[in-house]
């Protein structure tokens, strides 16, 4: 499986960018693909996934109501629309994959196996 994340860019605080992961080779329902932000000097940390199974979505706290996950089957494309963004939102975001979806574990970033590179959001105030 290899994932490829693209979208990046410099974007104004309040505005908006809709982020892409590819998704190509076997791919099986119980997977779950999530998106991962690495901001400088700081963790890899949660921002959203979808399940293959059923298309569930879950978020962090930090991005509720303003980041919105969701999947193009046909596609095998998972995006990422960020609206109303913050100077704080700035990081290289990536995408991964996990075979198995659990709710106690998707949100930490070893669940996942696969991993795209990742691109950079600066969100300038």
């Amino acid at each position: 499986v290899q994932l490829q994340a693209s979208g990046g860019g410099l974007v104004q605080a309040g505005g908006s960018r809709l982020l892409s992961c590819v998704v190509s080779g076997t791919t099986y329902s119980s997977n779950v693909v999530a998106w991962f932000r690495q901001a400088p000097g700081k963790e890899r940390e949660f921002v959203a996934a979808i399940t293959w199974r059923n298309n569930a979505e879950y978020y962090a706290d930090s991005v509720k109501g303003r980041f919105t996950v969701s999947r193009d089957a046909n596609k095998n494309t998972v995006y990422l629309q960020m609206n109303s963004l913050k100077p704080e939102d700035t990081a290289v975001y990536s995408c991964g994959l996990a075979p198995f979806f659990e709710r106690t574990t998707y949100s930490h970033k070893d669940t996942y196996s696969y991993w795209g590179q990742g691109t950079l959001v600066t969100v300038s105030s």
